[in-house]
């Protein structure tokens, strides 16, 4: 039997990237998979099929986990499909950065009502669904909230309130058997990297050269191990970070 056979799992952000190939990855070993996405409806459709076509089961639902209501509909939309839930993995997110001089309070909010206020009230109608039996929540947070970097003051404050949720909430939610961690990638090669301009920069090749494992990730090695946190292979791990950026240190 595959690890997450009978479990429902939510994805957010799962359009591309990292948290499509954990949506992926979570369906391959047997979960019922919600494909959340804010945008990109082609993106959801494509992650979907690609489940559906590797023999899993797997739906998508629009919602910006940035708004309260749009948060309620998705968990709504779960509830309606699958009946309840027992993974949920916090992967939406936006980083921007921007040297101290340029930071505005637009700046700030666009990513804290996201990365921090979103991944809050979604986990706060995640555990409704979660029944006695307990669950998994995994966070998606960065090596630079524990390693700030420069020029990311806002995005790497962001990512380190999400160390401290994940903490917090361990403790909170333990009672009910919910388990809480995180996982910090380093750099990962997605379509945002791309679009950023750092795919093919001297900041990737800087960061590939102080890495011991010589590369920056792919999507299916932060997924493989959100597949790990996910399962009952990790029932006694709870308030963990795992940095997961080939050894790099600052």
């Amino acid at each position: 039997m595959s690890k997450l056979t009978g479990k429902v799992a939510v994805v957010t952000g799962a359009s591309k990237g990292i948290g499509a190939s954990i949506a992926e990855h979570l369906a391959a070993e047997g979960a019922k998979v919600v494909v959340n996405y804010s945008s990109s409806k082609a993106g959801a459709d494509k992650v979907v099929a690609n489940i559906k076509a590797k023999g899993g089961e797997a739906i998508a639902v629009q919602g910006n986990v940035a708004k309260e209501a749009e948060i309620e509909k998705l968990f709504v939309e779960t509830k309606k499909a699958y009946g309840k839930l027992d993974v949920l993995v916090n992967n939406a997110g936006i980083y921007e950065f921007l040297p101290l001089e340029a930071v505005t309070p637009e700046h700030f909010h666009k990513q804290f009502d996201l990365n921090v206020l979103g991944l809050l009230l979604t986990t706060k109608e995640a555990v409704k669904l979660i029944g006695p039996e307990g669950g998994s929540i995994i966070n998606i947070g960065s090596i630079v909230g524990a390693m700030p970097v420069a020029s990311a003051a806002v995005y790497s404050s962001t990512k380190a309130a999400v160390d401290a949720i994940t903490i917090s909430l361990s403790k909170e939610l333990g009672p009910r058997k919910i388990r809480v961690n995180s996982l910090n990638p380093g750099m990962v090669e997605t379509e945002g990297l791309h679009a950023v301009g750092f795919a093919e920069s001297d900041f990737r090749k800087s960061v590939e050269a102080s890495t011991p494992l010589g590369r920056i990730a792919q999507p299916s090695d932060i997924a493989a191990a959100a597949v790990f946190f996910a399962s009952d292979d990790a029932g006694w791990v709870t308030g963990q970070t795992i940095i997961l950026a080939g050894g790099q240190r600052q």
